[in-house]
């Protein structure tokens, strides 16, 4: 990957990025079934080379690219990381405290620099949701402000937002409108109890929110932990939504690097295979459900990733020792370690292992000549492989698969116009089940197709 400096930067990227950003959304939404049908069809008519020339050229720029010099992005992420170095530096050097206080929940901290100004809001929320999930500020500041590239997203959703990765694949990060920001903050007291109060919550991990405002311009942002990682042996993603109109994508051709994220209909006929481990899954799918309900929200995707298991690790009856060694062979050796933080505030967790079992099980895992993986890797990889322990990751195995599950996009606020968008395809789609639902509607429908769909 290239490295991406932070010399000052023009404000061009703003009209540039925006241009480009509604240009790509623009052709993808045509081209990739986000558009109405008839209209599509007039489109095309008399003009069917082109159509399907473009569509081939559409499909190149779907993934994942590096944001180099050259990129429209560039100067605005150039930008952010600056702002997000000074942002994470200020927590390292007054680190805040368990006790949060209603001020903390409405604080606004602005840094100026000099081309541009980054506030952040609720900062020590943030930082402290952090230390629960196990990601210290120093590998957080890492991650977000390497010299490396972060990376654009490009994906088939009909979104308007734009998407980054750090060049880790570790978080991502997404612009928002201020109404989805102001819903977020205005929530964000709950949204922390929520998750002090069950933990192994599959709802997406905000990490952090900010505004940067150059010459005037200001442009939203939140800092999210991603749920496809590490992402190197994914070999199929979906969003799912639990309904049947525009709930499919088209695959990408056959030996494409192309990333796409299929839907509903792609996974027809497919199950999500957990055995002892469903049962979980199921209750935590109701209790996070429930929580959006309550928010009166709805068209949240539940995110799902498989992952092959290796040979090895498909085996039945193997000591718990030896699935925490055989465990990293599915992660990439270049990859962290993925330390969460200790069960105990759950009551439904299990007992942490004795330092007397950790002795023992380590000196198990060394067999064959190996040098024994460190303590805190063992207890790391015994949280991974457990999902009665804090698992942020949301990484499940069932027999032969690995899952990656996550509860994402969750701002959409049953209001009066998507009441009025619900009575409109109630007459569009006459039998069909389409995603604006009322909330209690969507939570019942998303948790049966997470019971119809899983054994």
């Amino acid at each position: 990957m290239g490295t991406c400096t932070t010399e000052p930067c023009s404000s061009r990227w703003g009209r540039w990025g925006g241009r480009l950003g509604a240009w790509v959304q623009m052709e993808m939404t045509e081209s990739l079934g986000g558009d109405d049908p008839g209209r599509r069809r007039q489109r095309s008519a008399g003009k069917p080379r082109r159509r399907w020339g473009g569509l081939r050229q559409r499909w190149k720029m779907l993934g994942v690219f590096e944001i180099d010099q050259r990129h429209a992005f560039h100067g605005q992420t150039c930008m952010m990381k600056e702002g997000l170095s000074a942002a994470v530096q200020n927590t390292i050097d007054n680190p805040p405290t368990n006790e949060l206080s209603d001020d903390d929940f409405r604080s606004e901290i602005t840094q100026i620099h000099q081309e541009f100004q980054m506030k952040t809001f609720a900062g020590k929320v943030f930082a402290n949701l952090r230390s629960s999930l196990g990601i210290t500020e120093t590998t957080y500041q890492e991650s977000l402000c390497s010299e490396s590239c972060y990376l654009q997203f490009i994906s088939n959703s009909k979104s308007k937002a734009d998407f980054f990765l750090t060049n880790d694949k570790r978080f991502f990060l997404k612009t928002q409108n201020k109404r989805e920001i102001h819903f977020l903050l205005s929530n964000l007291h709950i949204y922390v109890d929520h998750l002090r109060n069950y933990p192994h919550s599959l709802l997406v991990k905000f990490l952090g929110v900010h505004r940067i405002t150059i010459s005037h311009r200001q442009k939203y942002f939140i800092v999210m932990q991603s749920v496809f990682y590490p992402d190197e042996r994914i070999n199929a993603r979906y969003d799912i939504k639990g309904c049947e109109v525009s709930r499919w994508t088209e695959p990408a051709p056959e030996d494409s690097q192309v990333i796409v994220v299929l839907k509903d209909l792609n996974f027809k006929g497919q199950h999500i295979v957990l055995d002892q481990q469903r049962a979980w899954l199921l209750r935590q799918v109701e209790i996070d459900t429930q929580f959006l309900q309550r928010l009166n929200v709805l068209d949240y995707s539940l995110l799902l990733a498989q992952q092959p298991l290796h040979h090895d690790e498909r085996q039945q009856g193997l000591s718990l020792a030896t699935l925490i060694v055989r465990t990293k062979k599915s992660v990439n050796p270049g990859s962290p370690i993925y330390a969460g933080v200790t069960a105990g505030e759950d009551s439904s967790a299990p007992p942490r292992l004795s330092a007397e079992t950790d002795s023992f099980c380590l000196s198990r895992a060394s067999g064959g000549g190996d040098p024994p993986p460190s303590l805190e890797d063992f207890r790391a990889q015994n949280r991974r492989l457990l999902p009665n322990f804090k698992n942020p990751l949301h990484v499940i195995d069932g027999p032969e698969q690995r899952y990656f599950v996550g509860i994402i996009d969750i701002f959409t606020v049953y209001g009066f116009r998507k009441r009025l968008e619900h009575w409109w395809k109630r007459l569009r789609h006459p039998g069909q089940s389409f995603s604006t639902v009322s909330p209690p509607a969507y939570c019942l429908r998303l948790c049966q197709w997470a019971r119809d769909n899983t054994a």
